[in-house]
Order: C-alpha cells, then structure tokens, then sequence
C-alpha cells in the first residue's frame, strides 16, 4: 500500500507566551548534521551504550545483572513472542479500543531487541523484527478520541527506539518502516503540536505535548530527517503549549529546584512527564544536542522537585490558572494552587536515566535524584508496572540500559560536558567511538552549551492506574481550528511569591 506522506511544514512556536528567546543559557543552534544520515544507533541507546551493557552483564558487574534479570525476567522479553498487528489502531472513547496490542507488541519488540544485544542470542532479533515487520506491513492510521495523540505520541517514539537496535538486520524492512512511521505516528503527533486538536494552546497538560515531542523527534532521526528534528528541538525551547521547557516548569526556586506544573494535577502524570522529558533531552543528546542542560540546566531543577515531592517532602508550588476549552467554542478555566498528594510507593521507571547523567556524565550533585533512582532500582519495564497502559509508557530497564561510571573530567560543577567539544554532527561518536564495552563511562557524543546548574539538594492516577489516561477532556463536537493564538500576558497567570521567580 502506498500511504502519502503529509507533514506541516513548521510547528507554531514561541512568542510572547513563557519563556521567548533572550532568557537562561544561550540557545543551541539547529543541530548540524553531516551529509547523509544521523547516527544509528543514537535514539536512546549508542553502539556504545549496547557494548557497555553487554560487557558489564558478562564481568557479572552490579547492578547491571541485577537489571539484565529483569529483562529476561519479563514476559515480554521472550522469543517465543507472536506479534497481532491492527490495520487501524484505536484509542478513546467512540470506538472499539484496541491500543493494547500495539503497546504490547512494542514492548516485546523493544525487549527482545535489548535482550540480543547484551547477550548476543540471535533469536531475540530475529523476534523483534518479526514484530516490528508485522506492524510495517499492516498498520495504516492511529484513529480515536483525542487520546489518539497519546497512541500516536507514546508508541511512536516507541516502536522508533526498538526499530533503532535492528534497523541493520538483514530482515528488517528499512524503509517500510520509516514509511510507516513518517506517515502513520508523526503526522498526528506534528498535527497536536501545531493545532493542539483545536484547544486553546493550554488546555492539554504537559504530557501530550511532551508525548508528542518525543514522536516527532524519534521519527526525524530514525528517518535522517532534519526538518523533522529542528522542529522538535524548536518546539522544546520556544513552544506555545505546556510541554515546552519553561512551561512545564514556570517557576525557578532559589533553592535550585523548579516547580513541575503537573504536580498541581496528580503524581502519576507528573512522572509519566518528567519520564517524557528525560527521554526527549537523552536522545537529543545522542545527536549531540544538549538539552539536559538547556537554560541553566532547567530540567534537572525541575526533575529534583519531582524526585523530593514524589518521595514524600515538602515542595512549594505557585497558583497559576490555566485556561481550557475550544478554539472559537466554550471556554473555561482551571485554577491549581498546591502540589498534589503523593503515594511515596508509586515509582515508574524514569529515574536512572536522569540520575546518571547529571551525577556521571556531568559529575554534579542532585542528591534527590540519586535517593529516588536507588529507590526505584532494579527498574523494570513494560508489563512490570501494572497491566494498564500507565505501565507502558517508558520503556524501562534504566538500571540496565543507563548505570554508567563517572565520566573522565566530571566534578567540575560547571554543568558543561565532560568530554572532548566537537560540533554536533552525525558523524561524531557514531557508535563505535571509545567505551564501547568497556564501560569506562566515556561519552561519544559531541555536548555544546553547557551552563551553570545548581546544585540541590489522592490525586494520583486514575482508578485503573493508567497514567495516561486523559481522554475524559476530550470534549466531544469540537470543530477544528487551522491555528492557534498566543494568550494574552502568557499561557500560565502566576501569583508570584516573594522567593519565586517566572521565567
């Protein structure tokens, strides 16, 4: 089947709302990229990072048996996995729901890719491509309510990253594949970022965005595509909506921590979006694009607020009221003014990714990542948090796949890369660079842009405990806009206090 690719040619971004250009760390230029592709593998794992593993798991190395046996462990992991593929998969309310199957193939093709790679079982492989093939040659729309963007969203980038670690096997159908992905996952996830399904920029909470973003992104360097990933990097940085990095985070503390604006709706979304970001920022970084330390390392502010509220301590939070509804129809407004309760039990695995970047690669303190990422180890991964799609959303298994060593000249408190400078092109660190399997904890990556970063110390999810799901603000009977329009004065009315500033 021939499907027709369809793409804007420019997300809607920055402005007057949150955060324009001129505020924190100089703005990254578009990441340049070498003639041809990017490098593969480079979404959230390298060729390093594989050999790292994989070696660490062979010297019996803690904690990565630890975490390699929760792999092996997990029923999806098995190579005995039989994939279902949709011809149309469903997500929302109107229709017959049928996203669990594709979440689920994901994840055994995901998990199997993983497995082959530490331990060299070929049949792990083989399976993984046998799922993502399936997929390729029947999947044909992402269809349903608004949470349609979610499907697109979550299992785009998904099914992106463990395409990444087989796209060289002999029987992987390449181009099928990114077929698929440009024409089936990142239109929609394009399509939200633009239009936001025809609600007012705020309306939609900081995880759709985010869960779009990652879309976007994955498909841009899974298909060498660099319009795809200037946008998503754009949009991060100026975009109009609230998974943008000043307005998931409106409010800097002078304690070095940022509030995380889903904090004020319930723990589990609040996670599921510091998880999103951290995955976004890692794989920007394989691409040699520094976001993790984008505007004074605002992120890991924002991800030490988290790990502290989440594990049970006191946290600030600024009122803000967001406004809600349709463009050119109803409209509302929603009024937040402390943090939500928090289940200290509640963990997804999020943490050692982010932990072990700023503490490895960048040798800085941030005390609260470190407690809650051993905390949550050995993390696990689709299927080891539940049965419902909040269990799906991250891939998983940091303990394994992001356990590193302190990098060579980390320490320094600066927040910039420990490694060599380079320029950020494709043809840097392409996987074979220095450390692969040796798990000295050297990054390939080119890093630019390093800044300052500060050093820090029942509204959870829903009854079935799906972290994701939001389709109860689907509002039925909305007419599409072609466009969206800035808020006057900003996305977020902050009522400041006196130790808090907007940026």
């Amino acid at each position: 089947m021939t499907r027709q690719i369809s793409r804007r040619s420019m997300l809607k971004a920055a402005g007057a709302a949150a955060g324009a250009v001129g505020i924190g760390t100089a703005v990254l230029p578009t990441p340049a990229v070498a003639a041809g592709a990017y490098a593969h593998p480079g979404l959230l794992h390298t060729g390093a990072d594989l050999g790292r593993m994989a070696a660490k798991v062979k010297a019996g190395a803690a904690p990565y048996t630890a975490g390699f046996a929760k792999l092996t462990a997990n029923r999806h992991a098995q190579s005995g996995w039989a994939a279902s593929p949709q011809e149309i998969v469903f997500r929302g309310e109107g229709g017959p729901q049928n996203y669990v199957t594709l979440y689920n193939d994901v994840h055994a093709a995901y998990q199997n890719a993983l497995r082959h790679h530490v331990s060299g079982d070929s049949a792990h492989a083989d399976t993984a491509v046998a799922i993502l093939n399936a997929w390729s040659a029947q999947l044909t729309s992402v269809q349903g309510s608004a949470d349609r963007f979610l499907a697109a969203g979550l299992q785009g980038y998904q099914i992106a990253n463990a395409a990444e670690l087989v796209r060289d096997h002999p029987d992987f159908e390449l181009g099928r594949f990114q077929e698929m992905l440009s024409t089936v996952f990142a239109p929609p996830s394009d399509s939200f970022l633009a239009d936001h399904n025809g609600a007012v920029v705020s309306n939609y909470w900081t995880n759709w965005d985010l869960a779009a973003m990652c879309c976007v992104l994955a498909t841009g360097i899974f298909c060498d595509d660099k319009a795809q990933v200037a946008r998503a990097v754009e949009y991060f940085k100026h975009g109009e909506g609230l998974g943008s990095v000043r307005n998931a985070m409106p409010v800097v503390l002078d304690d070095g921590l940022a509030e995380w604006l889903e904090a004020g709706r319930d723990q589990g979304h609040a996670l599921l979006g510091v998880g999103l970001m951290g995955t976004f920022c890692e794989m920007a970084w394989n691409q040699g694009i520094d976001l993790y330390g984008y505007d004074d390392s605002r992120f890991l502010k924002g991800a030490q607020y988290v790990a502290k509220w989440a594990m049970g301590g006191e946290v600030p939070f600024t009122a803000n009221t967001r406004r809600k509804g349709a463009i050119n129809g109803w409209s509302g407004s929603e009024t937040v003014t402390r943090a939500a309760p928090v289940d200290p039990a509640m963990t997804r695995p999020i943490w050692a990714m982010i932990a072990n970047h700023y503490t490895k690669r960048r040798g800085l303190s941030a005390s609260y990542l470190t407690q809650i990422a051993a905390k949550s180890g050995p993390e696990g991964g689709g299927g080891d948090y539940g049965p419902n799609s909040g269990g799906y959303d991250q891939l998983g298994f940091g303990t394994l796949a992001f356990t590193r060593d302190k990098a060579t000249g980390a320490g320094t408190g600066t927040g910039g890369s420990p490694g060599p400078a380079a320029s950020a092109s494709a043809s840097a660190g392409s996987g074979s660079g220095s450390g692969s399997g040796s798990g000295s904890g050297s990054d390939p990556r080119p890093q630019t842009g390093g800044s300052t970063a500060s050093p820090s110390a029942s509204a959870s999810a829903s009854a079935a405990g799906d972290l994701a799901a939001t389709g109860s603000n689907d509002i039925v009977g909305w007419t599409a806009a072609t466009g969206i329009t800035a808020l006057a004065g900003g996305l977020l009315l902050l009522r400041r206090r006196d130790r808090a500033r907007r940026a």
